[in-house]
């Protein structure tokens, strides 16, 4: 092992903030369970900073801070093994050392063992000493490196506490500026939609009545132009619609208990027209009831079915197969099609705003990005991926 530079021991210790909070009962009782076990009355657990000694814990002695040069344990910090001295009077090492000399103590019997963190870097020492000359077997020098082990322990617990502690206050920040964007989004796009929506109205009001006038109806050309700013008005007014429940989803959820089976056969219901369009066939399996928002999981259900049938190319008939599996602490929900499939690359691209990955199926790409929305609203995942028989499956998860 490589000599410790303070710069690295200082770098090693500030990340552990072990200067910064109390020692804690957990390091005291090391401390004490140290000297017990080498019979001494003294015990302490040593950081070695660049200019300094800080007691974190001790035994038998208050917790102090002392110059790293009058340190007995900065003298041997980079023993990897523990340090046996019987009587440090007569050990050129410590002979002169204040807390040996008398200048601030009389220690006789010293010994300590190091504190590697996992990286290998030495950033103090456990320590026991007394005022008497003493000797230490070999089994006990053994225990007093494993107690320093422990030390480390604590120290690592401590730290990986402190940044889970940290990344839960970040994802409830987070999860509240979420919240706070999504419900500005929704109040942004309603505002959008109702300046869009009065002009547009008017648009296609003069539309229809122009339309009717005898200059348009025996004149076909003008009649088709008609038309085409009509259904033009007509399509904008559905994309206003569906740009709106977008930014809706998932600014709030009303939770409650939500029959996934009753809303399947809402969807049904509400697709009887496509369905019997392309003669499609629709399997489903017994669904769960979850705590849900009950209209934001219709519109997921709706919208991956939907995109089921429609995506079903035209020389086929569509097979949906609906069904559910708990997996843990989740349900996971699945719409299976018979289709073409979606390339692997563009798996995850599907669910971003306005992608579309089949041009020749009428759509805005909104669909998918929504139930993506909703989904994460809810605590839960979505994807996709080749379903066994081919064909596509789209599955997502809720908590169960």
């Amino acid at each position: 092992m490589a000599p410790t530079t303070s710069t690295a021991a200082d770098v090693a210790i500030a990340r552990y903030r072990a200067l910064e909070q109390p020692g804690g009962r957990d390091l005291q009782a090391l401390a004490e369970l140290a000297a017990l076990v080498c019979d001494v009355p003294n015990a302490a657990i040593n950081l070695i900073t660049r200019d300094h000694q800080h007691q974190i814990a001790a035994a038998g002695i208050d917790p102090s801070v002392c110059s790293r040069d009058d340190s007995m344990c900065a003298v041997v910090l980079d023993s990897i093994e523990p340090v046996v001295c019987s009587d440090a009077s007569e050990d050129p090492r410590f002979a002169t050392n204040p807390f040996v000399s008398g200048e601030i103590d009389k220690v006789r019997f010293y010994a300590s063992a190091p504190l590697i963190t996992p990286e290998g870097t030495i950033i103090g020492r456990l320590c026991v000493f007394d005022t008497e000359p003493h000797e230490l077997t070999p089994d006990k020098a053994i225990l007093l490196n494993g107690l320093a082990a422990r030390v480390l322990d604590v120290l690592e617990l401590r730290l990986r506490t402190q940044q889970l502690e940290e990344s839960l206050q970040e994802l409830t920040r987070t999860q509240e500026e979420l919240t706070r964007s999504n419900e500005l989004l929704s109040l942004f796009a309603g505002q959008v939609s109702h300046d869009l929506r009065s002009p547009l109205t008017a648009v296609l009001a003069n539309a229809e009545l122009l339309a009717t006038e005898p200059a348009v109806t025996q004149d076909p050309a003008v009649a088709e132009l008609v038309h085409a700013t009509t259904k033009a008005g007509h399509r904008m007014a559905a994309m206003i619609d569906t740009i709106l429940g977008y930014a809706k989803v998932g600014a709030s959820l009303e939770r409650t208990r939500v029959r996934l089976d009753a809303v399947l056969d809402h969807v049904l219901d509400d697709l009887s027209p496509l369905l019997k369009d392309r003669s499609a066939q629709v399997e489903r399996a017994a669904l769960p009831e979850v705590a849900g928002d009950v209209d934001q999981l219709y519109a997921v259900l709706l919208n991956l079915l939907t995109n089921a049938v429609k995506f079903t190319p035209g020389d086929r008939t569509p097979v949906i197969t609906v069904d559910a599996a708990r997996t843990g602490n989740n349900w996971r929900v699945s719409v299976t099609d018979n289709g073409r499939g979606i390339p692997a690359d563009q798996r995850e691209s599907v669910f971003e705003l306005h992608s579309r990955v089949d041009r020749s199926v009428e759509g805005s790409g909104i669909g998918l990005a929504t139930a993506r929305r909703a989904v994460e609203a809810h605590g839960g995942r979505i994807g996709v991926e080749d379903a066994t028989d081919g064909g596509t499956t789209v599955w997502f998860t809720l908590p169960a």
